[in-house]
Parts: C-alpha cells; structure tokens; sequence
C-alpha cells in the first residue's frame, strides 16, 4: 500500500508533509563553499527546523550539507534531491533524513523549486542560478542571501526576489512570506 506523504498547500505554494503539517522551505547553495558560507547556511537549517520547517535540498556537499546538518541539529527533517538514480551514483549527505533519488541530473533543480514553498539561495555557482531563475519563473519567492544579483540592467528587482544578509533576516522573510 502506497501512503500518501505530501499534500499541495495553495495557501503556502508549495508540499506540505502531511504527517506533520510542516511546510517545505528549499535551500539552494553551491556543493563547494567556504567556512563563512557554511555557518549561514548551518544556521539557517538550525533556524528554520526549530520553526517547525521541512528542510529541502540538492542532498549533496558544501551547502547542501551544511544546511543538512543544522536542520537536524535543530531538531528538524531534511528531504534530499539527488541527482542520481541510487546512493551509489549519487551519495546523500550524513544529515539527510530523506533521500530521492532522481536519476535525472541538473533537471532536479525544477523538481527542488516546485516542492518549496519559498526557496532561499546562499551563495551557489550556476545550478543555483538555474534554481532562482527557475523559482522566478514559477512565482516563488527567492530570498537570496550573498547569492547572485538577479535582474537585468535598468530593470527594476523582480517582487518575488528578497535580499537578506543574515541567516536570521533569511529566517524572518520566510517567516513573512508564507504569513
């Protein structure tokens, strides 16, 4: 028998597991960062599992780590989407409660941005990128945090798009968003 874990909240955007209630926030962020990216991206997991958030993630190293490990220092579930169809090809991080396993490589970015209720960007290379331009175009709010600036020349900031600077600010606009 098939059980049913995630229901489609349109209040909140995005999944929320059922078993819980609990809204799905995604963390995008590069698999390669620097110490001072990860103790954001650490504290920001921690924030947002003592809220009461499921944490969603590209399940792999550097951000996606980090944000692994304090979502579940902080009490809190971590969903990983992997690129690869089994851990052999793609190993999920230590921390990540549920692995998914999808086989389909940078396409997951979409599958990430579409199961968040807002994603929220920290640091990150060019598959973050794709994941803001892709929440974006899904009508998800963005927060960014030390992440890519994202507009064109003369154009004036999308209204999905909010800039923080802190893990806490990040914390507070999600917080705001889904209010």
């Amino acid at each position: 028998m098939i059980k049913r874990v995630a229901d489609w909240s349109g209040s909140s955007g995005g999944w929320v597991v059922s078993e819980t209630g609990r809204t799905i926030i995604g963390i995008m962020g590069g698999s390669i960062c620097d110490a001072r990216t990860a103790e954001k991206a650490h504290d920001l997991g921690r924030r947002l599992a003592q809220a009461g958030y499921v944490v969603l993630c590209g399940g792999g190293t550097g951000v996606m780590e980090a944000v692994s490990r304090g979502a579940r220092e902080g009490g809190g579930l971590v969903v990983g989407i992997m690129p690869g169809s089994d851990a052999r090809q793609s190993p999920p991080n230590p921390y990540v409660d549920i692995p998914i396993f999808t086989g389909i490589s940078h396409a997951r970015n979409l599958v990430n941005v579409l199961s968040a209720a807002v994603v929220v960007a920290i640091g990150g290379a060019h598959g973050t990128l794709s994941e803001i331009a892709l929440a974006i175009k899904a009508g998800k709010p963005v927060v960014l945090l030390d992440s890519w600036e994202f507009r064109l020349p003369g154009e004036r900031p999308s209204p999905l798009v909010h800039r923080v600077t802190s893990p806490e600010e990040a914390a507070q606009a999600v917080d705001r968003l889904l209010g």
